[in-house]
């Protein structure tokens, strides 16, 4: 990693109150969404950051992209502190952009796709003469030629991938050093999915750019990035390269994860995500190890102590007290997925 990185989180937190309960007796409670995460987006790397539904990957992102303000913790931009009281401004927002998850909710539906990438531009100071070029190279980028045929259409009548690549275009309209992609993915169909998941590795690889893939399908996050990251209830409980965290997960919910993704060719990966399942509903720990009530190897200082990050081999860190003497967790049934880009 000889390169510095463009945009870096330090100890990241969010917290949320809530009103829970009914009737009289409702009452403030604090969500911890997310928790003293740190992160570094290098160029030409792709970051994944992988957990289910409610683990805090969106407000992570939503915080990197200035969109929600931290509770505590800091964040750089080319090495340079960004005060995160203040608003955001176009400099950053042109540098730092964000894929949302549903291309048809992320565009303006009564006006033609060229309209919604020039608006982008004009507002981040383009000239209307640059307009035509500046459009064409971003669809060229994303493979959608020729871009006449994609500009002059609304919305609706693209399919799903197609409009995607286009959200994509839009943010490199602007020429980011940052891409931000949330679920990018996972509101299209299985057979379009690849295309879009080669668009995101190939922008890093030929265009140097920095990129963050959240999703909550590990077995994508192996086939295109760097580096993983798994959170849980807010928290990174295990972080390494994209293939040895698949190949020799250590956190048992990273285990957990990826029994569950469900393997073809093998019917026993069925009782693997059955345990899975069953193990989702137990719940938050709120004292020691969130992840305990879940645990089939909790112990009992799990549930009174929270645990430190372990190093578990090089580059390689869980977050259980499992790995406190160098062991390694002995995992639960982990199918094979490699190459495997299902959600």
């Amino acid at each position: 990693m000889s390169e510095n990185p463009i945009l870096e989180a330090r100890s990241l937190t969010r917290y949320f109150t809530v009103r829970a309960g009914g009737g009289g007796r409702r009452h403030k409670r604090l969500v911890r969404a997310v928790e003293d995460v740190s992160l570094s987006l290098r160029p030409g790397r792709v970051t994944a950051v992988v957990g289910e539904s409610g683990s805090g990957k969106s407000v992570l992102a939503r915080m990197l992209a200035r969109i929600v303000t931290p509770t505590s913790g800091e964040l750089l931009l080319d090495g340079r502190q960004i005060p995160l009281g203040t608003k955001r401004g176009l400099d950053y927002a042109r540098q730092v952009q964000l894929v949302l998850q549903d291309p048809f909710a992320s565009m303006n539906p009564v006006h033609l796709v060229r309209h919604n990438l020039e608006r982008a531009l004009l507002i981040h100071g383009a000239t209307r003469e640059s307009l035509p070029a500046r459009l064409a190279s971003a669809m060229t980028r994303v493979a959608l030629t020729p871009p006449e045929g994609f500009l002059d259409r609304f919305p609706h009548e693209l399919s799903g991938g197609q409009l995607q690549r286009v959200s994509i275009a839009r943010a490199l309209c602007v020429e980011p050093k940052v891409l931000l992609a949330d679920e990018p993915v996972s509101m299209l169909d299985v057979s379009v999915r690849l295309g879009v998941l080669n668009l995101v590795r190939s922008l890093a690889d030929d265009d140097r750019m920095a990129t963050l893939y959240i999703t909550h399908d590990i077995a994508s996050a192996r086939y295109i990035t760097d580096e993983t990251i798994v959170m849980y209830a807010g928290q990174v409980v295990e972080r390494s390269n994209g293939v040895t965290l698949i190949d020799e997960p250590a956190h048992p919910y990273t285990q957990l994860l990826i029994a569950s993704v469900p393997d073809p060719a093998d019917p026993t990966s069925v009782a693997a995500r059955n345990t899975a399942d069953e193990a989702a509903r137990q719940g938050v720990a709120d004292v020691g190890c969130r992840f305990a009530p879940r645990c089939p190897s909790a112990m009992e200082m799990c549930r009174s102590a929270e645990p430190p990050s372990f190093a578990v081999g090089a580059d390689h860190e869980s977050k259980c007290w499992l790995h406190r003497d160098g062991a390694v967790a002995t995992p639960v049934r982990v199918a094979s997925h490699e190459g495997d880009p299902r959600a």
